[in-house]
């Protein structure tokens, strides 16, 4: 699993259309460069990617006043939008010990109405349940790691890794069903994206030739 197409989709389409600087901008206001693959080479060869895939289209615009290419803004396709819920739901439930694709899809978990998103946390403490069982049939927590030698630390690590994500999950599913974060369906959302030329105070500062596109 990789999370930086479900990223690149949602940040398009918090925009409507948006240019492959923007994306990347707003990435970086998120932190994502720092928790996942979403590096500048990353994003842009997803946006060029996923736009021949047709989960993009990409419309050519006036070059700014200063000269220079035309810029592409892309705009999240019908398809797209039928991928991007698709990785979203996946990623709400799927327990990997990778946390990008959790994260990236907690970032847009409101764009499903409530219930639909209190089901598939559910479903994800079912499948952390499931995936410890099938550890601790060879591995018991209660006889320690050292049955194993040194490598029953790594057991002892993925059932500690479970437990702690199963608590934190259900104690997610709490807040949101006692009515924390607007969810589709019920009013405006909170939305944090930055405007165009918006100084972006957690920017990597690097420059990289896709910006100009």
């Amino acid at each position: 699993m990789s999370a930086i197409r479900l990223l690149v989709l949602g940040a398009v389409r918090q925009h409507g259309r948006a240019h492959g600087y923007q994306v990347r901008n707003d990435l970086e206001y998120w932190g994502a460069h720092e928790w996942s693959n979403a590096k500048p080479g990353s994003i842009y060869h997803a946006l060029k990617q996923m736009a021949k895939q047709g989960l993009l289209l990409a419309h050519e615009i006036a070059p700014s006043t200063a000269g220079g290419p035309p810029r592409v803004e892309y705009e999240v396709t019908e398809q797209g939008t039928e991928e991007y819920l698709t990785l979203l739901r996946a990623y709400l439930t799927a327990y990997d010990q990778r946390p990008d694709v959790l994260t990236a899809a907690l970032g847009f978990m409101v764009d499903l109405p409530r219930q639909e998103a209190l089901a598939l946390l559910e479903e994800r403490v079912r499948k952390i349940e499931e995936w410890r069982a099938a550890v601790t049939e060879y591995y018991l927590p209660a006889e320690g790691p050292g049955q194993y030698g040194h490598i029953g630390e790594i057991m002892n690590y993925w059932v500690h890794s479970a437990d702690s994500g199963a608590e934190w999950t259900r104690g997610l599913i709490e807040r949101v069903r006692g009515g924390a974060y607007t969810f589709a369906g019920e009013g405006e959302r909170f939305v944090a994206v930055l405007a165009d030329g918006e100084e972006n105070p957690f920017a990597a500062g690097r420059p990289h030739y896709g910006d100009a596109r």
